[in-house]
């Protein structure tokens, strides 16, 4: 295991670029932008050698960084590793409140090939200074890049020559640097290689150049509300390597804040003191008993299913009773029925040809049509007259 210590110093604003291997001591300031780089090709030489000089070249390597004793990092302090092909970054603005606090952040290495690994620890010392932070601030949007492309020194660099050509300061330095994605910003499409977006404040000794001011003008805020490219005659300065949105630049002069302070409540019972140490439960805890859990979680769900189907079975018995008393009632009734009596048949009138009905129309039931017809019934029936034959022997 071995180990690279980092001093921060809370004042003038330096940015550091530190590798992973590199052991030596670094003073930043407060509003620093601290940048250490977990170079895969370092942490390559703690594993164990291999067969082959070049097996270990393309292997998969992932880091995990924590503070010591703690299952995360700082709340200053990110990682980002793209690809468990490409380096790790860590990076992070510590401020005055975490002065005099020791950081030290274990970094451990896997090889995803042979699941080797390997562990690193980074000691970060923040100090503060007399000397008063920079007080003229500017945040500008980058659209063409992604945070680990300008964490980058050679890029990063790049961008602050630019601002100083713009600018005219005697003291110019990077003080954070933010993903779009942590501002709220939504991952792009996968398409012509669009980037994140990312955010870079840098600080001055000197007031915001007109150039800077220009996005404040009426004519300019107007283009912004209607969603238009502002017209920025310094951004030709940025525009081959940086592409900016002056819309969402951010001028602050730290002399005119009004400080604002919050009393924070103090905190409950369950929640770690901002100055104690982590404790972790004990191994040896006590079983459990999981029978009540069980019996109300199962038993007594599985008991009210079981008063229902026996309910539903009984009720299905009986409706499948009462179908088929039914169908014995119709098939009784079936074997009653008689033929239609002679009287009842449709009679047909020889004189005029008339078919007439019969006295009982075929809804009747044929349970309840009388074998025989009553003297009552004989009056609607239609009496068909006979015709004689004219001659001698007949009166």
């Amino acid at each position: 295991m071995s180990t690279a210590t980092v001093a921060l110093w809370l004042g003038a604003v330096v940015t550091i670029v530190s590798r992973s291997h590199a052991d030596r001591n670094v003073y930043p300031s407060a509003g620093v932008l601290f940048v250490h780089v977990l170079e895969r090709e370092y942490f390559k030489g703690e594993f164990p050698p291999y067969p082959k000089s070049g097996d270990a070249s393309n292997d998969p390597i992932t880091f995990n960084t924590n503070l010591q004793g703690f299952p995360d990092r700082p709340g200053w302090l990110r990682y980002i590793q793209r690809t468990a092909l490409s380096d790790g970054v860590l990076y992070g603005s510590p401020t005055a409140e975490h002065v005099g606090k020791p950081t030290v952040i274990e970094i451990t290495a896997y090889n995803r090939r042979t699941f080797e690994t390997a562990r690193h620890n980074l000691v970060i010392n923040i100090m503060a200074t007399e000397e008063f932070p920079l007080p003229y601030q500017a945040e500008f949007y980058i659209k063409n890049m992604n945070v680990e492309e300008m964490l980058a020194s050679e890029v990063l660099g790049d961008f602050l020559g630019a601002v100083k050509n713009v600018w005219q300061p005697e003291r110019l330095n990077a003080i954070n640097i933010t993903s779009a994605l942590d501002r709220g910003g939504r991952v792009p499409l996968p398409i012509n290689n669009l980037k994140e977006g990312v955010y870079v404040m840098v600080g001055a000794d000197v007031p915001f150049s007109s150039c800077l001011r220009e996005v404040e003008s009426p004519h300019n805020q107007l283009r912004c509300s209607q969603e238009m490219e502002p017209a920025i005659s310094c951004d030709k300065k940025f525009r081959a390597q940086f592409h900016i949105d002056w819309c969402k630049i951010s001028l602050v002069d730290i002399t005119k804040v009004v400080p604002v302070y919050v009393s924070r409540p103090d905190p409950g019972p369950g929640v770690l003191p901002e100055f104690g140490e982590y404790n972790p439960p004990s191994e040896a805890l006590k079983s459990r008993d999981y029978l009540s859990d069980f019996v109300v979680t199962l038993a007594v769900p599985a008991a009210v299913a079981l008063v229902l189907f026996v309910v539903l079975g009984i009720q299905l018995v009986q409706h499948s009773s009462i179908q088929k008393s039914s169908k014995e009632l119709r098939s009784l009734s079936k074997n009653r029925e008689i033929s239609w009596p002679l009287s009842t048949l449709p009679v047909f009138n020889p004189v005029s040809g008339e078919v007439v009905p019969p006295l009982h129309p075929d809804s009747y039931e044929t349970t309840s049509m009388p074998l025989m017809q009553t003297q009552t019934n004989l009056q609607n029936q239609i009496t068909i007259p006979q015709q004689r034959p004219t001659g001698k022997w007949y009166s």
